[in-house]
């Protein structure tokens, strides 16, 4: 899948998009103040968006044929609709392409994919403090789950209930 405007185009990536993919994420994790967990490497890259079982998505945004966001996306599922759904684990736009409508471009592409594959839903997390994403995703109808708090393991906590 592929959308083209007269200011940027929107496409799937290939295995040569490795190295702006991992740009990427390391420009959001900085964007989220969050670099020093940044750890994934092109290869770490390669094997979740093009191995033998690939379990992450990665579309595109070029202006001038330069690439300038991403999102990246796997599938989740609702038991109580018995579907899959759309997870969006980053979506990202440089600051200074922002404004092109990269964002919203994203969000239609994902919403398009998950109406067509008669997937229920679109979900992803934004950061408390992150006001002008928020105010963005409430512009596009989202809504927030007040009523879920979300939970993690992992690093030592992890390991420990592993042991």
């Amino acid at each position: 899948m592929s959308e083209v405007t007269a200011a940027f185009t929107l496409r799937d990536a290939t295995p040569a998009d490795l190295p702006e993919v991992v740009r990427l994420v390391r420009a959001l994790a900085e964007y989220e103040k969050l670099l020093h967990e940044a750890v994934g490497t092109e290869e770490d890259f390669r094997a979740l968006l093009f191995g033998k079982k690939p379990v992450l998505h990665a579309v595109l945004a070029e202006v001038d044929g330069r690439v300038v966001g991403q999102a990246l996306w796997f599938n989740n599922v609702s038991t109580f609709t018995g579907k899959p759904g759309i997870y969006l684990e980053d979506i990202f736009v440089e600051p200074e392409h922002r404004g092109l409508g990269i964002g919203k471009a994203f969000f239609r592409y994902l919403a398009r994919r998950a109406v067509a594959e008669g997937w229920t839903r679109l979900d992803w997390q934004v950061l408390d403090w992150n006001e002008p994403s928020i105010a963005f995703y409430r512009s596009l109808g989202a809504q927030s789950g007040a009523q879920w708090i979300n939970q993690r393991l992992s690093g030592e906590a992890l390991r420990r209930l592993a042991a």
